[in-house]
């Protein structure tokens, strides 16, 4: 049996089901009635989950459950602290404001009370209490290219992707739209620019391979074999096997290489998949048909599936964290924007519909 959970615009579901059938699977759960969830956790050190909300005029806010969802709690969110009115900070363009919390990750097995979070904008915020308080990472906040970072979509700079390297809880990596992955290896104190080989098409050139203008949509990693990291870029896809020192990009497949999640192998360091979307400036699937690519090669080949997926006049559009795998490596979720919910039992190749009327979605994960 599979949970999966199922942030929207209006709601946080949960999902229960196995098997190819969608008599089989059942929207179970359903939390948070017409609040929009922007990011979900299940800790794998004590199995809580967390929700982040983005209020509106309330703020960004964080709920946890020790029980499943049976019942939550809010818990502290993170927050900035007052903006200078005097210094080098007093002009920042950035507002001093968490707009939502857009990546939560546990730390490592030895920090059974460390989170991390992401947010707009780009602050990158640690709790060493299980959340109940945070604190802004100002070695990284602090930094001269931070200033520099653009809006991927949003108006300013967001993180959304943030690693923990199983063998190491110090190393931490982390994907900045629009502002390159970054690197600690202390947990924090200090960090470096690691966006090398990436290009970034849109830019003027000159400007193409500067690693602090890069927008990574996605970047996620091999659990058996953490060094190898795949990223869906705003100009391509790119695959590291160094853990992301230097970047190589994969050969475009059919038909596309823009879009926003990947998914990687958890056992396997080669195999990886892509959600294709016909580009920057049409977000919607090539000729209407929604496809998901796989390769098995590291990036020299793809496979493209669209089994049990819309084959024409399709106008979803896959978020970064719409598309998750699950531990066993074969069953795969997928969600979009226009309320499409789908998994796959067998790698990909064929997938199942659960849902046609859900709210636009933006993160999908397994329990």
């Amino acid at each position: 049996m599979n949970t999966l959970l199922v942030g929207t615009r209006k709601s946080l579901f949960t999902v229960q089901g196995q098997g190819d059938t969608p008599s089989n699977w059942h929207i179970t759960a359903h939390h948070f009635a017409g609040e929009p969830v922007t990011q979900v956790l299940v800790d794998p050190r004590d199995g809580s989950w967390l929700a982040a909300l983005r209020m509106g005029h309330f703020g960004a806010k964080l709920r946890k459950s020790s029980d499943q969802g049976a019942s939550w709690t809010e818990i502290a969110s993170p927050a900035f602290p007052p903006k200078p009115t005097s210094g080098p900070d007093a002009d920042d363009p950035t507002p001093w404001s968490v707009d939502m919390v857009w990546c939560l990750t546990a730390g490592g097995p030895d920090q059974p009370s460390t989170l991390w979070a992401g947010c707009l904008p780009a602050g990158l915020f640690r709790s060493d209490d299980g959340g109940q308080s945070w604190a802004l990472n100002t070695a990284l906040w602090n930094q001269p290219p931070r200033k520099g970072w653009g809006g991927g979509g949003y108006d300013y700079a967001g993180i959304h992707s943030i690693l923990v390297d199983p063998r190491d809880a110090q190393h931490i990596t982390l994907a900045v739209s629009s502002g390159g992955v970054w690197q600690s290896r202390d947990g924090g104190e200090s960090w470096s620019l690691t966006s090398r080989g990436m290009l970034a098409r849109y830019m003027p050139e000159g400007l193409q391979e500067d690693g602090n203008v890069q927008d990574p949509h996605c970047l996620v990693q091999c659990a058996a074999q953490p060094d190898a990291l795949w990223v869906q870029h705003h100009g391509g896809m790119y695959r590291s096997n160094d853990g992301g020192q230097q970047w190589q990009s994969i050969q475009a497949p059919t038909p596309s290489d823009f879009g926003f999640p990947v998914a990687c192998d958890p056992h396997n360091p080669l195999r990886a998949w892509f959600v294709p979307a016909h580009s920057d400036g049409c977000r919607i699937p090539v000729g209407g048909q929604m496809l998901v690519n796989r390769t098995d090669d590291g990036g020299q080949t793809f496979h493209s599936f669209g089994h049990g997926l819309p084959s024409a006049h399709a106008y979803h559009l896959v978020y970064r964290h719409g598309l998750d795998i699950s531990a066993d490596g074969q069953t795969l979720a997928m969600a979009s924007t226009t309320g499409g919910l789908w998994v796959s039992s067998d790698a990909g190749e064929r997938w199942v519909g659960l849902s046609n009327d859900l709210p636009p979605v933006a993160v999908v994960r397994f329990v």
